[in-house]
């Protein structure tokens, strides 16, 4: 079997297959054998790379592909663009690639792509690798505003977190959508509670569940020693109910991985870091995983139950 020449990301675009001296039979001779995956009309993919790809990763190999065969006249935008830059795809949906036409043509899905138009000004766009690319805080927002609310506030938070994006811009792109597209009631208060002090989907979910439940929290709380070294960062502190808590996801734990270390390590370390933390401020701490996020109504309890706990003791 021939080498086949897919690019660095894994693709094969047919025409570049043509260019290379192989012709349509080739193409289905080796599909047929499993040599590649068609993704869209005219782009294949390298299976060896498809087959382990998650389902955001497949969404930017797809929009990549895109890219590819389209020219200067569109630009990567909505939650296609926020995922080449690596945002988190929670909540998202990712059934079609979008693209934004920079000369006001738009407003349709086809061929697994939903076109888009809009005004497009100095400093929207920006180039990413060889294409364009909405830039950070528009993407952020356009994004949001085809979001629910809850993932909506998680993309503007990774968009504040990275510094991609001010408030400042995040609002005044806010603004400008909702001028241009006034259905978007939700998006102005999804950018009032964006915060880019969390640091991952999980923390984002678990301060809005929480303030959703009339408890304040002070995300990234710093604790330091009685010299006035830094002892920890705990996820949140709840200001009024003298509680700190940690957000705990696999990931997070995966993160914390030093060389020759298992997970059982880092848990055991975190634990041992949980203590320290108690021992220094007098508060208590909780634990939130993936599963409690779903229910916020016990979350909200259980940290006013261990409130009371330790105002009792």
């Amino acid at each position: 079997m021939p080498d086949i020449p897919f690019d660095q990301h894994g693709i094969l675009l047919r025409r570049a297959a043509i260019r290379a001296g192989y012709d349509d039979n080739w193409l289905n001779r080796m599909l047929r054998a499993g040599a590649v995956v068609r993704i869209r009309h005219g782009a294949y993919a390298d299976p060896s790379v498809w087959a382990h790809l998650t389902a955001a990763e497949r969404h930017v190999v797809l929009s990549r592909a895109v890219l590819e065969q389209y020219d200067d006249r569109v630009a990567l935008s909505h939650a296609s663009a926020h995922l080449l830059r690596g945002g988190p795809d929670w909540g998202l949906d990712l059934s079609t690639v979008n693209l934004t036409n920079l000369f006001g043509r738009g407003d349709r899905t086809q061929a697994g792509i939903t076109h888009h138009h809009g005004t497009v000004r100095v400093g929207d766009i920006t180039r990413h690798e060889p294409h364009w690319i909405t830039s950070p805080g528009r993407t952020a927002v356009e994004t949001a505003a085809a979001a629910e609310h809850v993932a909506a506030v998680c993309v503007l938070d990774w968009t504040l977190q990275q510094k991609l994006a001010t408030q400042e811009e995040l609002t005044a792109y806010a603004e400008t959508h909702m001028r241009e597209w006034p259905g978007s009631i939700g998006l102005p208060r999804a950018v009032a509670r964006a915060d880019g002090r969390s640091e991952s989907v999980g923390e984002t979910r678990t301060r809005l569940n929480l303030n959703d439940h009339h408890i304040a929290t002070e995300p990234q709380w710093k604790i330091l020693h009685s010299s006035g070294r830094v002892a920890g960062l705990v996820d949140a502190l709840l200001p009024d109910l003298g509680v700190m808590v940690e957000f705990d996801g696999a990931v997070k734990y995966g993160r914390l991985l030093k060389p020759g270390q298992t997970i059982s390590d880092v848990i055991r370390a975190e634990r041992a870091r949980e203590l320290l933390l108690e021992e220094l401020t007098g508060l208590r701490m909780v634990r939130f995983v993936w599963a409690d996020l779903d229910r916020p109504d016990r979350m909200a309890e259980r940290v006013r139950r261990v409130a009371e706990q330790r105002r009792a003791s």
